[in-house]
Protein backbone atom coordinates (compact mmCIF):
# COMPACT_ATOMS: atom_id res chain seq x y z
CA UNK A 1 0.00 0.00 0.00
CA UNK A 2 1.13 3.73 -0.90
CA UNK A 3 1.66 5.30 2.92
CA UNK A 4 2.02 8.88 1.09
CA UNK A 5 -1.72 8.63 -0.43
CA UNK A 6 -4.81 9.99 1.21
CA UNK A 7 -8.28 8.39 1.25
CA UNK A 8 -11.55 9.49 0.36
CA UNK A 9 -14.65 8.74 1.84
CA UNK A 10 -17.61 7.26 -0.17
CA UNK A 11 -20.19 9.99 -0.03
CA UNK A 12 -23.03 7.30 0.20
CA UNK A 13 -21.81 7.33 4.29
CA UNK A 14 -23.47 8.64 7.29
CA UNK A 15 -20.92 9.05 10.18
CA UNK A 16 -21.85 9.88 13.82
CA UNK A 17 -19.86 10.04 16.63
CA UNK A 18 -20.95 8.03 20.15
CA UNK A 19 -19.55 8.04 23.04
CA UNK A 20 -16.24 8.91 21.64
CA UNK A 21 -16.34 5.78 18.90
CA UNK A 22 -17.97 6.13 15.33
CA UNK A 23 -20.69 4.68 13.64
CA UNK A 24 -21.16 4.39 9.91
CA UNK A 25 -24.08 3.82 8.10
CA UNK A 26 -23.50 2.80 4.29
CA UNK A 27 -26.39 4.53 2.99
CA UNK A 28 -26.76 2.14 -0.42
CA UNK A 29 -26.74 -1.01 1.54
CA UNK A 30 -27.81 0.17 4.94
CA UNK A 31 -25.14 -1.77 6.33
CA UNK A 32 -23.61 -0.19 10.00
CA UNK A 33 -20.01 -0.46 10.70
CA UNK A 34 -19.03 0.52 14.22
CA UNK A 35 -15.22 1.62 15.01
CA UNK A 36 -13.64 0.91 18.18
CA UNK A 37 -11.70 3.21 19.80
CA UNK A 38 -8.38 2.78 17.82
CA UNK A 39 -10.47 2.73 14.51
CA UNK A 40 -11.78 5.82 15.85
CA UNK A 41 -8.66 8.13 15.74
CA UNK A 42 -7.58 6.41 12.48
CA UNK A 43 -10.97 7.98 11.15
CA UNK A 44 -10.94 10.97 11.90
CA UNK A 45 -7.00 11.51 11.37
CA UNK A 46 -7.57 10.88 7.83
CA UNK A 47 -10.59 12.75 7.79
CA UNK A 48 -8.35 15.76 8.41
CA UNK A 49 -6.70 15.20 5.40
CA UNK A 50 -3.55 13.34 6.42
CA UNK A 51 -1.84 10.92 4.41
CA UNK A 52 -1.41 7.38 5.74
CA UNK A 53 2.32 7.73 6.49
CA UNK A 54 1.09 11.09 8.54
CA UNK A 55 -1.58 8.95 10.08
CA UNK A 56 0.84 6.37 10.88
CA UNK A 57 3.26 8.97 12.63
CA UNK A 58 0.41 10.76 15.00
CA UNK A 59 -0.84 6.96 16.02
CA UNK A 60 2.59 6.54 16.84
CA UNK A 61 2.72 9.66 19.26
CA UNK A 62 -0.96 8.26 20.76
CA UNK A 63 -0.16 4.22 21.39
CA UNK A 64 2.52 2.52 22.64
CA UNK A 65 3.17 0.05 19.35
CA UNK A 66 5.80 -0.53 16.87
CA UNK A 67 5.36 1.15 13.23
CA UNK A 68 5.55 -1.90 11.15
CA UNK A 69 2.83 -3.53 13.37
CA UNK A 70 0.63 -0.21 13.08
CA UNK A 71 1.31 -0.05 9.06
CA UNK A 72 0.29 -3.53 8.68
CA UNK A 73 -3.11 -2.95 10.81
CA UNK A 74 -3.54 0.45 9.22
CA UNK A 75 -3.46 -1.22 5.43
CA UNK A 76 -5.96 -4.23 6.76
CA UNK A 77 -7.92 -1.37 8.02
CA UNK A 78 -8.00 0.73 4.71
CA UNK A 79 -8.50 -2.21 2.43
CA UNK A 80 -11.56 -3.58 4.34
CA UNK A 81 -12.76 -0.39 3.52
CA UNK A 82 -12.18 -0.40 0.37
CA UNK A 83 -13.71 -4.14 -0.05
CA UNK A 84 -16.75 -2.56 1.45
CA UNK A 85 -16.79 0.34 -1.30
CA UNK A 86 -16.53 3.03 1.59
CA UNK A 87 -13.19 4.39 0.66
CA UNK A 88 -10.57 5.00 -2.00
CA UNK A 89 -6.97 6.21 -1.97
CA UNK A 90 -5.42 8.77 -4.17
Amino acid sequence: MDFSKKVDFSDKLFVQEVDGEMVLLDMESENYFGLDATASDIWRLLQEGKTLNETVEALLEIYDVDAETLRKDLSNFISELQEQGLATLR
